[in-house]
């Protein structure tokens, strides 16, 4: 019965979906968005009230040097014109604090301020509630002038009323405005964000339904060249690998489930055949049968053994220094193929004069077992004679094991060295082998920076391997 799929994550409660990426960035763009709005209202704010405040005093400094140029001719007036539509007052007060002229209109009853310049400054200040404007703020300017009757001062003043209309006007822009801006950016931020993660939650739904029974699902890849499509790219490769890890492991287990079951199977056979016809029994020769058949099962415990602490990652001792030549001499010596098994009862001819001296680093006795592995290969299939060169050059030593046997197929130097690598007939599993010789060879030699391979040569196999040189 097939299983419903669904997304986990979108039954989850509302309030925990505050605390999703998206949430998050939402709130972090609103936030850092609204500071920034924040900082800049404030600061357009200050620096337009400076600039309208900088054209006031302006204005007042010119209307105030006019007045001035009128004390130094001896022209003023006593009552002075209103100044255009800018809706500045003037006074002009001598050191004793009397008004000498006034604009017209003004309640000239009291100055409207009483600070002196210094110097060659125009000083000016903001005053509330003048005696003629209660309640009001201007900005006044003051400026010294000296004529006939002596030195004044000048005292222009203007409403700040346009000022603070304008900065107002400006304020309730901005507070209108500034949280609708937000209110925007949240929205395009959750929408956006939103898309951009729709294909992670599409990516996490397949992989949540994703087991060991459908490692050949993938999880989709989004069509835009971008990082999500490229984590998608790189988890259905991590899953192609699995699956091609998983697949491997069974067939691994089936090949060394059949291979352990050839022997056993025979095994049986011989102690019932032997059991039901006792009088009829070779009981020296079973027994040898039976051992053989325990040898070889050994063996190929030991082989699974050792892959499986190779795949494992299992840590292996130190590398160092060892003598090549003394390995491929004492495996090539060791070796004793019995070739009984074609009708003859002769040995095979191992040539070892063209070993010479090589040092590599790497783990004694795994080279021992790489070596002797390569050499019993090619004992097995060799017709008569198993050549054995080994040299050293440019920092590389290089050991060729090439017999006359029936070869490999250019199609099968790949499927070789594969764990329970089948071939044809003629370089079929031979007898007392195990299928997993070269390739426990191959994983030694590529574990010790090497690389081994299958050569073309007009009669059997040369299997030439290149390790670096202690």
């Amino acid at each position: 019965m097939a299983v419903a799929e669904s997304n986990p994550h979108a039954s989850r409660p509302w309030w925990r979906r505050l605390t999703t990426v998206r949430a998050r960035t939402t709130a972090a763009a609103t936030l850092i968005v609204g500071l920034a709005l924040g900082l800049a209202a404030a600061g357009l704010v200050v620096l337009l009230a400076r600039s309208l405040v900088q054209h006031i005093d302006a204005v007042a400094e010119a209307r105030a040097e006019d007045v001035a140029g009128l004390v130094r001719q001896g022209s003023l007036p006593r009552t002075l014109s209103v100044g255009g539509d800018d809706g500045t007052l003037t006074e002009v007060v001598d050191d004793s604090g009397r008004i000498v002229a006034a604009t017209a209109g003004l309640d000239v009853n009291a100055p409207f301020a009483d600070f002196r310049p210094t110097g060659s400054e125009t000083p000016a200040r903001t005053v509330d509630d003048l005696p003629f404007a209660r309640g009001d703020t201007f900005r006044v300017v003051a400026l010294r002038a000296s004529g006939a009757e002596g030195p004044v001062t000048v005292y222009v003043a203007t409403s700040m009323e346009p000022v603070e209309d304008t900065i107002s006007i400006l304020t309730q822009a901005l507070a209108i405005g500034a949280p609708a801006l937000l209110g925007l950016v949240a929205l395009t931020t959750w929408v956006f964000v939103g898309r951009a993660l729709r294909p992670v939650d599409a990516i996490g739904a397949e992989a949540d339904v994703i087991s060991e029974r459908s490692l050949h699902r993938r999880v989709p890849v989004p069509a835009a060249d971008d990082e999500v499509s490229r984590l998608a790219s790189t988890m259905n490769r991590m899953l192609d690998r699995l699956e091609a890890s998983a697949v491997r492991q069974r067939r691994f287990v089936a090949d060394a489930s059949h291979e352990l079951q050839s022997p056993l199977a025979a095994a049986r056979a011989d102690l019932e055949v032997a059991l039901t016809h006792p009088d009829r029994t070779d009981w020296r020769e079973t027994a040898g049968e039976l051992l053989d058949a325990n040898r070889r099962m050994e063996r190929l415990v030991r082989d699974l053994l050792f892959l499986a602490r190779v795949d494992a990652g299992a840590a292996r001792p130190p590398a160092v220094p060892v003598d090549l030549d003394d390995v491929v001499l004492s495996e090539a010596a060791g070796i004793r193929w019995d070739r009984s098994v074609d009708g003859s009862d002769g040995h095979t001819r191992v040539d070892t004069s063209h070993v010479s001296a090589a040092a590599v680093c790497g783990r004694r006795d795994d080279l021992v077992r790489a070596v002797r592995n390569l050499i019993d290969n090619a004992a097995r299939y060799a017709a008569s004679a198993v050549h054995i060169e080994l040299t050293s050059d440019d920092g590389t030593a290089t050991l060729i094991v090439a017999d006359d046997g029936p070869g490999i197929a250019d199609v099968d130097r790949e499927r070789v060295f594969e764990r329970f690598g089948r071939l044809d007939d003629s370089r079929g599993r031979h007898a007392g082998g195990t299928g997993l010789g070269l390739a426990i060879a191959k994983e030694i030699i590529e574990a010790h920076g090497g690389t081994i391979r299958v050569e073309s040569v007009s009669r059997g196999a040369r299997f030439v391997v290149t390790l670096p040189s202690a």
